[in-house]
């Protein structure tokens, strides 16, 4: 914690943050299908609860754009008062997770199957806020938003559109002020322009609903826990728990590049989001995770020790005790071109082009899951992205082949690699062309994997062939 050569940077870090949180909180919200204040809520207790964790020092947890698909089909699923049931299961498993030290096995998550998730969430994101940026009401499933693209154009509001484009435009010119002026966050200052000329235009569009952080908040009945007898249900909460921790111990390391400070301690890490899901569970809150977008900005702004993200949290908690009407004035497509900028800075461009260049296979995993992702939802896209790396994997690692040498009259063929039954019909041919009528000695000592499916078959095809007398095959 800040001793008096610390606290003023981290005070100063800490407004900063909770400048950049309050629009990302309240859209994330909103783009989940939950009041605002929830996403309120959620920010508040990643800084101060989990904030006094050690597991990552500057690192900051919130509501993030990773999870509103899956939370947003969760609350159509399920309905509202179950979510803080689906967010308390997910922050016990989180829990679990760092106690019995699994923390550093999310490192050996495929990098494809991460850049192919987040894809997946920048595409369905982009999908649903188009609807938002222009007022209309969206379709159910991504597919069906795609197909609706085209007729946009008719039923908008312009209106709130060009409120929309105008915070995008502010956010992106905002990157190139002075740095003296990027302090304050290009976010806040895009919804901030809009908000004012919704107000001094009197445009007729639809606004953020606030009723109150403390009236919003609603812990989960007795009755709501029924909820996890259902097998979708259950699978939701394994989504939310590994996507999470996933995103989380993805961003630490990340976070770890920017700053020479203490390393974070990716089980302890995960124990503090545990913690924090739980109790954002209990209040009937939206999911957090670390964001990568607060943690920067915390880095950024000169942060030097966690206090800054506990002090943000109260920032937070200040801000919508003390002006809810402020939020009221925020129009809804201002939020919607937030989170468009958030869901295109979350496609990897660059990191496909790199990948089809040099491993294109990984290319093709990427792309996989993130077309999974659209087609069906987040969770089965990232398990059919996970499979496809697997398969991948299991394929790239099963090299195998013969080695042809003549020793007088017998043919010695040694078979080098790992023999696995994916590679085994290649490696019958290769043995069948032999050629025929000559003693062979088959010879396995160079293989470092062999399967029960290739001894059996090996075995099978050396019988076939007449061995010199006295001479077996070196199996």
């Amino acid at each position: 914690m800040p001793g008096a050569g610390t606290f003023r940077d981290d005070f100063g870090a800490s407004v900063v943050v909770a400048l950049v949180a309050l629009p990302l909180c309240v859209g994330v919200a909103v783009a989940s299908g939950v009041p605002a204040e929830l996403g309120i809520v959620t920010g508040v207790v990643g800084g101060l609860v989990t904030g006094w964790f050690r597991g990552s020092s500057l690192q900051v947890s919130g509501p993030a754009a990773g999870l509103t698909v899956l939370v947003y089909e969760a609350v159509q699923a399920y309905g509202l008062p179950a979510l803080g049931v689906l967010v308390l299961a997910a922050g016990v498993a989180q829990l679990g997770m760092g106690v019995l030290r699994l923390g550093r096995w999310f490192r050996a998550i495929s990098v494809a199957v991460v850049h192919g998730m987040l894809a997946g969430i920048g595409l369905v994101l982009i999908c649903g806020q188009l609807y938002a940026l222009g007022g209309v009401e969206a379709p159910g499933q991504t597919l069906a938003k795609l197909r609706g693209v085209h007729e946009l154009g008719a039923q908008a509001d312009w209106a709130a559109v060009l409120l929309g484009v105008g915070t995008i435009a502010a956010m992106v010119a905002w990157r190139r002020m002075p740095a003296r002026l990027r302090i304050v966050p290009g976010a806040l200052v895009g919804v901030a322009a809009a908000t004012a000329a919704a107000a001094l235009l009197r445009l007729p569009v639809d606004k953020v609903r606030v009723t109150g952080v403390l009236a919003a908040v609603s812990p989960p009945a007795w009755g709501d826990f029924a909820v996890l007898a259902s097998v979708g249900a259950a699978g939701t909460v394994v989504a939310l728990a590994l996507i999470a921790s996933a995103e989380t111990l993805f961003s630490a390391a990340a976070v770890d590049r920017m700053h020479d400070g203490p390393r974070t301690e990716y089980d302890k890490e995960l124990i503090a989001q545990g913690v924090g899901n739980s109790v954002c569970g209990l209040l009937g809150a939206l999911p957090m995770t670390a964001v990568i977008v607060r943690s920067a900005a915390n880095v950024e702004a000169g942060a030097r020790t966690r206090a800054s993200r506990v002090l943000h949290g109260g920032w937070l908690l200040l801000f919508a005790v003390a002006f809810p009407q402020v939020l009221e004035s925020v129009p809804l497509a201002a939020l919607a071109g937030v989170l468009l900028h958030a869901g295109w800075k979350l496609l990897p461009a660059k990191a496909v082009a790199a990948l089809w260049r040099t491993h294109r296979g990984e290319a093709v995993v990427l792309l996989a899951t993130a077309s999974a992702i659209v087609v069906t939802n987040l969770f089965e896209g990232v398990l059919a992205g996970l499979g496809l790396a697997v398969a991948k994997a299991a394929w790239e690692t099963s090299h195998v082949h013969i080695e042809e040498v003549w020793e007088g009259e017998e043919l010695c063929v040694r078979v080098v690699g790992n023999a696995s039954f994916l590679r085994l019909p290649k490696l019958l041919d290769a043995l069948d062309a032999l050629p025929h009528g000559k003693p062979v000695r088959l010879d396995l000592s160079g293989l470092r994997h062999l399967d029960h499916a290739c001894l059996t078959a090996l075995e099978g095809w050396e019988r076939t062939r007449t061995p010199l007398p006295g001479r077996e095959g070196v199996i």
